[in-house]
């Protein structure tokens, strides 16, 4: 049941981007989910992939990950977060439980 949604993020503008970061929340709970990860301290244990800020929401169902990514408030925070991102990679998978 259980969906997590995964963005690896570079920031290049923090000020434009924290009008993303005071939309997104609303956009997360609205559709059932939560902050797993926001940021914070991370290490690379193997491979050759240097992520930059990781965000990990976790959401009930695939489902309800999908209803975030496509609500209205979530495409409000998007258009506030335009330009301030070198790149934001997002990915949606489903949880264990599932499979």
């Amino acid at each position: 049941m259980t969906a997590y949604v995964i963005a690896d993020v570079k920031v290049s503008d923090p000020d434009k981007y924290k009008g993303y970061m005071a939309l997104s929340p609303e956009a997360v709970r609205s559709a059932g989910g939560e902050f797993v990860v926001r940021g914070g301290a991370h290490q690379v244990l193997e491979g050759k992939w240097q992520p930059n800020r990781l965000v990990v929401l976790k959401f009930p169902s695939y489902a309800q990950a999908q209803a975030f990514y496509d609500s209205a408030l979530y495409r409000q925070a998007r258009e506030a977060r335009a330009g301030a991102t070198e790149f934001f990679n997002m990915v949606v998978v489903q949880g264990a439980d599932e499979q």
